[in-house]
């Protein structure tokens, strides 16, 4: 078969007939993966809004009024459960207060936002009747309760209204007050058990609830700077811990002082050189947390109560301490 020369060649392709688009069937929207908030109660709103984690303060300040007494007097134990129910609800009053306060600030705060008020949990009607509930039964264990002596109480709560009022930003004054409700619970404690209140020991507490103050503060300076705490424009890390190291020295000083006044002559070398390096060792091991490992030292109670070497140094001085008021007894 023959081709005429002068007939054009056929050089196109051959086209594919074209597919069908079958419509998608349209996807529901899926939101992208992340964390997950659950809502919690109501109850467990309300408890987290008297922070239960910071109410061993009143355990381990207010007991120390059992070391000044010379014998059990009858009613005692009871006397000193009920001082510490006291503080315990005053310190809850105040927990309350000043989160109905601070609700617009602890909203800009990195970790205080999830607090039950200013997160919106636990809205602003709720937390006022709470807070009545509080100040009812803080006023019926005032007074029906077995400690007639509560001044302390009420000094403790006019201090807290000055300090949410405005003081809390007047730098030096805002530490110095949040140490004398520590030294507020070692006066009821005496109160109630009826002892004398020793000044040395008095001193070493507040100097020590000082210590632990000015660390919060120098924690708080580290990791969210001055803009959530305007008091804290009013001192520098370096400020800090010459006011630290100063409180440390007076804390253990006055400590051994008052060992040594307050036992005899017989067992007072023993109380005095035996406690001196476990006075010591707390104290190097808290400014270690503070300023070494500086995520640890914001939170004292957590310290005292967690930390392993802590809890050791704790435990054999409580031993050296017990038997020497056995041998003093």
């Amino acid at each position: 078969m023959t081709t005429s020369a002068d007939q054009p060649l056929d050089t196109t392709l051959p086209v594919k007939p074209a597919r069908l688009r079958v419509p998608e069937r349209p996807v529901a929207d899926v939101p992208p993966p992340g964390p997950i908030y659950r809502r919690r109660s109501l109850p467990r709103d309300l408890l987290a809004l008297v922070r239960p984690g910071q109410l061993p303060k009143n355990l381990l300040v207010v007991p120390l009024a059992l070391l000044d007494a010379e014998a059990a007097p009858e009613g005692l134990p009871v006397r000193i459960a009920w001082a510490i129910l006291l503080f315990t609800l005053a310190s809850s009053l105040v927990y309350v207060w000043n989160d109905l306060r601070d609700r617009d600030r602890d909203r800009m705060h990195p970790t205080k936002c999830d607090r039950p008020i200013a997160s919106g949990r636990v809205g602003v009607p709720t937390a006022i009747a709470f807070g009545g509930v509080l100040a009812l039964l803080l006023a019926a264990a005032a007074l029906l309760g077995p400690v007639t002596a509560w001044w302390p109480i009420v000094a403790y709560l006019c201090i807290n209204a000055a300090y949410s009022s405005g003081l809390k930003h007047v730098p030096l004054l805002d530490v110095f007050l949040v140490a004398s409700g520590f030294a507020l619970r070692v006066v009821q404690g005496h109160l109630a058990a009826g002892t004398g209140i020793r000044s040395w020991m008095l001193v070493s507490v507040f100097s020590l609830c000082l210590i632990f103050v000015l660390g919060k503060r120098r924690h708080e300076m580290e990791r969210g700077g001055v803009s959530h705490r305007p008091a804290l424009r009013g001192y520098s890390v370096q400020y800090l811990d010459h006011l630290i190291v100063l409180c440390a020295a007076v804390s253990v000083t006055t400590f051994l002082i008052h060992l040594q006044q307050a036992v005899d002559t017989r067992s007072a070398d023993l109380a005095v050189y035996g406690s001196a390096p476990f006075a010591l060792f707390a104290m190097a091991r808290y400014l270690q947390l503070l300023q070494v490992h500086g995520d640890r030292g914001g939170e004292p109670t957590r310290i005292l109560l967690r930390d392993r070497a802590m809890l050791i140094n704790s435990l054999l001085w409580a031993l050296l301490l017990g038997g020497t008021l056995l041998a003093h007894h």
